[in-house]
């Protein structure tokens, strides 16, 4: 029997939430703009994703209201690509699924940390997002992401290679000219 492409008989809302973001690709485009990707191109190449695939997945999400299409420049027309408050409330999922790979597939060393920026704390975030220092759950915008002792030094894309400065999530990402 071959797999369906849609979840139409389950009653259920992890399976919902699939159909939206279920698909290979989509959490990590997601994650990326919680990264401050936003243009087309730094997704390309960042992610090596197939073009076809990455403006097929760009364009659901927009639909979805989880990502916001936004012009940048007119001539020639170009968009980036904004998290809503919908996408917003992907966090904590995201942060419990990076955690659960690190714990569960080996990462030895990990390849990014999370802190508080407001604390200052110099200890990563909790499970659920919790600041080990004061203990508020952190929003998003006071999230400093630091690269990990297991992340590549040298990477080979000015994405990646911005990625390495510590920053606030959300903020955009503008990688150093090739």
């Amino acid at each position: 029997m071959a797999l369906g492409k849609d979840y139409a008989t389950q009653e259920c809302s992890i399976a919902r939430a699939l159909e939206v973001v279920g698909e290979r690709w989509t959490l990590l485009v997601i994650r990326d703009a919680f990264f401050g990707v936003r243009r087309y191109n730094d997704f390309l190449v960042h992610l090596g994703i197939p073009r076809a695939v990455l403006a097929g997945r760009l364009q659901t999400l927009t639909e979805q209201g989880i990502l916001d299409k936004r012009r940048y420049q007119q001539s020639p027309p170009r968009d980036e690509y904004v998290l809503t408050e919908r996408g917003i409330a992907l966090w904590p999922t995201l942060r419990s699924l990076g955690l659960w790979g690190r714990e569960h597939y080996g990462e030895q060393q990990p390849l990014r940390l999370f802190r508080h920026a407001t604390c200052g704390t110099a200890r990563e975030l909790g499970p659920y997002g919790e600041c080990p220092d004061c203990g508020t759950i952190v929003p998003v915008a006071d999230v400093v992401m630091e690269p990990g002792p297991g992340l590549d030094r040298d990477p080979a894309d000015p994405v990646s290679r911005a990625l390495l400065r510590p920053r606030r999530l959300l903020q955009p990402l503008e990688p150093d000219p090739v």
